[in-house]
């Protein structure tokens, strides 16, 4: 294969081709599944590595922890896009693979915080750290790698076999814990059964090493370099150099924030939903996220190379108008087939909440203090429960009311006795678990297959995008910042962000706010500021000037 508008490139086969995808998306589906562990596992996480007390607070800081892996990426998208683009594809993804695979091996092995104390956090923040350093120089490898692989007309094609790696990694991690789960007891489970999936990263790693051994150095990547024309200084010409330094700013707010939050959105959020709000069993709700997964998956490909017809930018774009317009019927019906018993005590026993002391928090820390109207509120959200605030009551510091029953806090202090809110809720016939027997599993899992279909259209066609929208010299560093902070900081919050904002309003739907909020930016400035880059070669000669 040669391209159409430089013949002194290497010719690379269809069978050198396929090669080529296979390694770079096995690779990369095995790191996915490294960084998709702790998300699946927060919950768990919340108790082992975090100070017991407050559930959500416990949970928040699982999710802030989740959430610095993301934070981070785009500083490994700095350091590893700067080798890549300096040194070469091949062996800077070898190096960011390593990483990967020994920090997920490091968390099966930590130390909780009941044997360590607040040593376990902080490990468990470095080792996330690192994870996210590894990752953020990964996708633009693996995506670089691939697209300059392909010829013109089938890198969207190509490069959307790298797309589905996320969802792959993402749909391996929850087998593999469902496994665990299956044939392991919930307290044996709970103890030490939760590091066998960490553990099992160390196989994936020796195998994704030894297949990416054995791939050769791309192509285009090897001419730029034989010519003398690989960058020198990669982190100015992508982000101090006009106009560059525009289309990363574009690419991020027009394209890949909104990607990110429906990726999130419709994967994380949604399996998070489902056992946090709706109360659904773990195995259960795996089966479900896993089934939707497996039906959506050939879309990423769809749309990869749908994208090489009809443009990429108009399908991701549509992908982010649907999600914003859907998702408040969506999981509002996703209530409705999943936990009807829940959506119904709703309806009929209304709970307020009157205070004045309550805080809105999302980054908890060792010094961050609760009031009690916000374990109040900690154990109405984590109960999956609507609940007004309302103005404060003279002389009482929390007075709650579910239904009938009225509870008056009046003490000073951060403790309330749960059983007596727990007793409230018993007598007005609140249903503590979803029942099985009564989930809709055909609507259910129609509902969530619709939410990934949004998420292969907004990111079967990005790799694609990206690689196309930046000059060969710096293309590694370019395309991974956006990709990353869009990925990792608007999407990655995304959990954190969403519980937060449903703990302060007391609405298990206003963290949607946030997704559609972000995706509604991003469909805006796509639309105005971008245009397709479908069609143009790798060496095509606009504005960015490969010299």
């Amino acid at each position: 294969m040669t391209t159409a508008s430089n013949t002194d490139i290497p010719v690379v086969t269809r069978k050198e081709e396929r090669k080529v995808i296979f390694a770079s998306s096995l690779g990369t589906v095995f790191e996915w599944y490294d960084f998709y562990l702790y998300a699946t596992l927060a919950p768990f996480f919340a108790a082992l590595f975090f100070p017991p007390g407050n559930e959500t607070a416990a949970l928040l800081s699982a999710f802030a922890t989740y959430a610095a892996g993301f934070i981070v990426r785009p500083f490994g998208a700095l350091v590893f896009g700067r080798l890549g683009d300096m040194l070469g594809r091949k062996y800077t993804f070898l190096v960011t693979i390593l990483v990967m695979g020994v920090s997920t091996a490091a968390v099966g092995l930590l130390p909780t915080y009941a044997t360590i104390g607040w040593w376990a956090p902080v490990i468990l923040v470095i080792l996330r750290l690192l994870q996210g350093l590894a990752l953020g120089g990964e996708y633009g490898g693996a995506a670089t790698y691939v697209a300059e692989h392909a010829p013109d007309g089938r890198r969207g094609y190509a490069t959307s076999w790298i797309q589905t790696t996320a969802t792959g990694g993402f749909f391996l991690s929850l087998l593999v814990i469902g496994l665990c789960r299956y044939f392991i007891d919930d307290a044996t489970f709970k103890d030490w059964g939760w590091r066998i999936p960490f553990l099992v990263s160390i196989l994936l790693l020796l195998f994704s090493l030894y297949i990416r051994l054995k791939l050769n150095e791309s192509p285009v990547f090897q001419r730029i370099k034989s010519e003398g024309k690989a960058s020198k200084s990669p982190l100015r010409d992508s982000f101090l150099r006009y106009p560059n330094n525009k289309y990363v700013l574009l690419s991020l707010l027009g394209v890949t924030a909104g990607q990110g939050v429906i990726w999130y959105t419709g994967q994380f959020y949604a399996l998070f939903f489902l056992t946090i709000t709706l109360k659904v069993d773990f195995i259960s709700a795996y089966i479900l996220v896993g089934t939707a997964l497996l039906l959506a998956t050939p879309f990423f490909i769809f749309f990869g190379a749908l994208s090489d017809k009809v443009g990429r930018l108009k399908i991701i774009l549509l992908g982010c108008i649907l999600g914003a317009v859907t998702y408040f019927p969506l999981f509002s019906a996703l209530t409705h087939t999943v936990n009807p018993a829940l959506e119904s005590y709703q309806q009929k026993v209304k709970i307020s909440v009157a205070a004045s002391d309550c805080n809105f928090h999302i980054f908890v820390l060792p010094t961050t203090q609760f009031t009690k109207c916000d374990k109040v509120k900690d154990f109405l959200t984590k109960s999956g429960l609507n609940f007004e605030t309302v103005p404060p009551v003279a002389g009482k510091v929390v007075v709650t009311t579910i239904g009938d029953t009225v509870i008056a806090e009046t003490e000073e202090g951060s403790k309330i006795d749960e059983v007596v809110y727990k007793d409230a809720l018993k007598a007005t016939g609140y249903p503590e678990k979803a029942d099985k027997a009564r989930i809709n599993w055909f609507l259910s899992i129609a509902i969530l297959t619709v939410m990934v279909l949004y998420v292969t259209m907004v990111y079967g066609p990005i790799a694609a995008y990206l690689v196309e929208l930046f000059p060969t010299n710096i293309r590694y560093t370019s395309m991974s910042l956006p990709y990353h902070i869009g990925n990792g900081w608007f999407g990655g919050m995304l959990p954190l962000i969403a519980t937060a904002m449903v703990a302060a309003s007391g609405n298990i739907y206003h963290g949607l706010w946030y997704p559609i909020a972000v995706a509604l930016m991003t469909v805006v400035i796509g639309a105005l500021f971008l245009k397709d880059t479908t069609g143009g070669g790798l060496f095509h000669k606009d504005s960015h000037d490969e010299t």
